[in-house]
């Protein structure tokens, strides 16, 4: 596990001490410097993964010093600390380019979580980045961003599936991205070059549905006014996306399965057969056994689609993927609105993380945009996620309906039930299990040193 190299700046040798001791315990490879200007030098002789500064300093200040090193290096993620709190050097901070702030004396809890969820936003930018670069070469990610294992997995398929000749069925939840997978898969092909063209088969009726696959002659129904090319001839040499195939109809899985056979068709009222060469790649978010258990689907057409089977996990299985994607997505909402938010807090990714997600990508991106479009700060807080926060411990608990009490608990025994899961459930974080309960630390640590917990 890579050990991360932290450096405190801080004028006050005592405090700059405990705080090298402190971290140091904690497992981190620990530099110091007693002022901005020294910060800088060092910055600029190498690189660290977090910052932890000062903001009155004798020579060059915490907020001069952020400043510079952003320009050295705008990666480094800086926490500035300062005992002087007040919304305007909040702001100034944030709007330097703060990773956060935080108020002396220093909260342990808060000042332990900070630097961990700032270490893992800048290991997941750089492996991120790593990603990116291992398969720059080989790979057209098609705007697809995923660093988690199983993501990491499946676009190492794609890349391989790619370069065959096989049908493809892609699976997955509504929302999942199952379009620009097939997109990858085509364009990473011998046939980038040639058409990709996409079908959505819940959208069309079923009169239509063959007409636009195969083509018409003219005449050939009402309003058949001249001959047209189906979405097979206009893939010709390429690849043909047939979305939600689920969703055909049965006497039309008849005559897809043919045309998959015999890579030949007719177009509807001609007798010309036509011989085209196209790869098709199939989509669906239904269980096409179920469906063939229930006779909805063809098992025959079912093997011919299924060479090649890709599953999309949904976004709540691939948790490490959210950060990545939603700063994406600000990233493309700030320009198509004109806006210049600078980032997420830490609370507003904190309920973006722990959200289930059940429309995955597409509802992520939906709720970024509307929070970008709403947001009147610089950052986008937990507040601009209100529609989708899940409910905290602490707020199942208050709820008389959520309680399982015994007859014999008396109001005290209700008390300790309540504080101890909160606890557990911050994974005994007692700042974070104070805030949630609406108690001070102080009374959170009388309770617990009643309860034996201390």
């Amino acid at each position: 596990m890579k050990t991360h190299a932290l450096l405190v700046v801080d004028d006050d040798h005592s405090h700059r001490t405990m705080l090298m001791t402190l971290l140091k315990g904690w497992g981190y490879d620990m530099f110091e410097a007693d002022d901005g200007e020294v910060a800088i030098r060092m910055v600029e002789e190498r690189c660290f993964d977090l910052i932890l500064m000062d903001v009155r300093m004798l020579k060059v200040s915490g907020l001069e010093a952020l400043e510079k090193i952003k320009v050295i290096n705008p990666a480094i993620p800086v926490i500035i600390m300062t005992a002087y709190s007040s919304v305007e050097t909040a702001v100034s901070a944030l709007k330097t380019g703060a990773y956060d702030y935080l108020t002396k004396p220093l909260d342990f809890d808060k000042l332990k979580l900070t630097i961990k969820r700032a270490t893992e936003h800048f290991d997941l930018k750089e492996e991120n980045l790593r990603l990116k670069n291992s398969l720059e070469d080989r790979f057209d990610r098609q705007n697809i961003i995923g660093r988690s294992p199983s993501m990491v997995k499946l676009l190492e398929t794609v890349a391989q599936v790619a370069q065959s000749e096989a049908t493809v069925l892609i699976t997955g939840e509504s929302g999942t991205g199952k379009e620009l997978i097939a997109g990858a898969t085509h364009f990473n092909s011998p046939r980038r070059d040639a058409p990709f063209i996409k079908i959505n088969c819940a959208a069309i009726t079923e009169t239509l549905l063959e007409s636009e696959l195969f083509g018409h002659e003219k005449g050939s129904f009402t309003g058949a006014h001249k001959r047209k090319e189906g979405k097979f001839v206009q893939a010709n040499g390429g690849s043909l996306f047939l979305d939600e195939v689920s969703e055909m109809p049965l006497s039309m899985q008849v005559k897809l399965l043919r045309v998959l056979q015999e890579r030949e068709l007719t177009r509807v009222g001609g007798e010309e057969v036509l011989k085209v060469d196209v790869r098709v790649i199939a989509a669906t978010n239904k269980s096409l056994i179920d469906l063939i258990a229930r006779g909805e689907f063809r098992e025959d057409l079912y093997y011919r689609l299924n060479v090649v089977a890709l599953t999309i996990p949904p976004l709540r299985e691939r948790t490490e993927d959210i950060p990545l994607i939603a700063q994406r997505c600000l990233e493309v909402f700030n320009e198509k609105n004109r806006k210049t938010i600078l980032g997420f807090t830490p609370l507003a990714m904190d309920i973006l993380i722990r959200y289930p997600w059940p429309g995955n990508v597409r509802e992520l991106m939906n709720s970024v945009e509307r929070a970008v479009v709403l947001c009147q700060a610089d950052y986008l807080d937990d507040k601009d996620f209100q529609s989708i926060r899940p409910e905290t411990p602490a707020e199942q608990d208050s709820d008389p309906s959520t309680l399982h009490l015994a007859r014999e608990m008396t109001l005290e025994d209700v008390e300790k039930s309540v504080i101890l899961n909160t606890l557990e459930n911050t994974q005994g974080n007692k700042s974070e299990t104070a805030r949630r309960l609406g108690i001070t630390r102080k009374t959170l640590h009388k309770k617990l040193k009643l309860y034996g917990k201390m």
